[in-house]
């Protein structure tokens, strides 16, 4: 199966052909895998990722999905690459890893069905859709500060194409311990049901990129840890994490918390008594 990445060389924004250990530029020009910085395999003009999809992730959260899904938008500023460090804001505490299959679009798709959805996809990457809960008591709805902070959207380390999801094993390591261990086939809603369900109403266009959802135990790491996430047949996204160089700012919006909501999601427990407790600072 093909795959291409893009990296920075020589000071250019480069798409490359993967060749063995080696990544291979349109004119020839040549680097060591281990040697190229990368970047986000794709430029999209959006990125919107579905809430729960994996059977393992709905029965941890003790709830039951509804017949369709619902979804959240990540906004391209969170952007983060394979080998990219990503940020845990000075002030919080919260910071859970989510290893999922992203779904990269290739042609403008517009009320298409399920059945026509995959020739509207150009490939798939890794994807770790990081939430910040610190923010979750006022962002639950929109997700906007819990998954849009930025680097909170790596994605690689390259686009694969001809690729089949079906029966392909999804793993997540935190300092080389194997912390989720999940399959496609466990998706409530596959592929292309997201990708024509997104499409009824919002228009894709190529580059455009879909999360597919986690599966079970997503908890939270700190800084220094190195988060891996390898996908079958898509290859590994490794990054690490950093504490930001500055705190949250006090003097507006809402402020980090640690309710019920937030430590229950966090630490994947204690589901009954999301929201009763009111937040502490």
């Amino acid at each position: 199966m093909p795959e291409y990445r893009r990296v920075l060389l020589d000071g250019a924004a480069l798409q490359v052909t993967v060749e063995g250990d080696e990544l291979v530029a349109g004119d020839g020009r040549r680097v060591k895998t281990d040697e190229a910085r990368h970047l986000p395999p794709v430029v999209p003009s959006k990125v919107i990722a579905v809430h729960l999809n994996h059977r393992s992730r709905v029965e941890e959260f003790g709830i039951e999905l509804p017949g369709t899904p619902t979804y959240f938008h990540k906004p391209t500023s969170a952007l983060n690459s394979h080998r990219g460090a990503v940020v845990r804001p000075d002030g919080c505490k919260w910071l859970n890893y989510e290893g999922e299959v992203a779904i990269v679009i290739g042609r403008t798709a517009r009320n298409i069905s399920p059945a026509e959805a995959g020739e509207y996809i150009a490939g798939y990457t890794v994807a770790n859709d990081y939430g910040l809960h610190d923010f979750r008591d006022t962002d639950a709805g929109s997700m906007l500060r819990v998954k849009g902070a930025d680097t909170l959207c790596p994605l690689g380390p390259g686009l694969v194409t001809g690729w089949d999801f079906h029966g392909k094993r999804l793993r997540t390591y935190v300092n080389g311990e194997v912390v989720q261990d999940g399959s496609t086939d466990e998706m409530t809603w596959d592929m292309h049901y997201l990708v024509a369900d997104i499409a009824r109403t919002i228009t894709l266009h190529p580059g455009d990129v879909l999360l597919s959802g986690t599966p079970a135990n997503s908890r939270p790491v700190q800084p220094g840890d190195v988060v891996e996430v390898e996908v079958e047949g898509l290859g590994r996204l490794t990054n690490h994490i950093v504490t930001g160089p500055t705190a949250i700012r006090t003097d507006v919006g809402a402020q980090p918390t640690e309710s019920e909501e937030v430590l229950s999601t966090a630490l994947g427990g204690d589901w009954e008594f999301r929201g009763i407790r009111p937040p502490r600072r």
